[in-house]
């Protein structure tokens, strides 16, 4: 079993229903994703609270929470994209195996320390 963190946009992909079958093929892994993911997902869907659909993710996922202190290094790096050094920083400092996204750019990366980053589709 991998412990596998999810980008905003695969976090987004599967509570959206927009990929159905990733979080069927993901259940038998440890599933992470950062705190500072799921205000996204309320912004850009335009979410309120209460809302039972959000209250169901911390049944399924481990939620990393998002310290000052991955703030902090996400200043400096690695990308010039906080959000995205924010994910990253989050992933690594909760010992994920894998983190999945679309971003190309983060792609290209390969791995982030010992977080090996994959695509959706592989």
């Amino acid at each position: 079993m991998a412990k596998i963190f999810l980008d905003t946009n695969a976090f987004i992909d599967i509570v959206e229903k927009r990929d159905v079958g990733l979080l069927n093929q993901l259940s038998s892994n440890s599933l992470f994703l950062s705190a500072s993911s799921i205000p996204v997902w309320f912004y850009v869907y335009k979410h309120s609270v209460p809302n039972p659909d959000a209250e169901k993710l911390f049944k399924t996922f481990n939620v990393v929470d998002t310290s000052g202190d991955i703030v902090a290094r996400s200043l400096t790096g690695p990308t010039t994209d906080l959000e995205d050094n924010i994910q990253l920083h989050s992933a690594s400092d909760s010992g994920c195996d894998v983190f999945l996204t679309k971003d190309k750019d983060l792609l290209k990366m390969g791995y982030f320390g010992k977080v090996r980053i994959m695509s959706i589709l592989e």
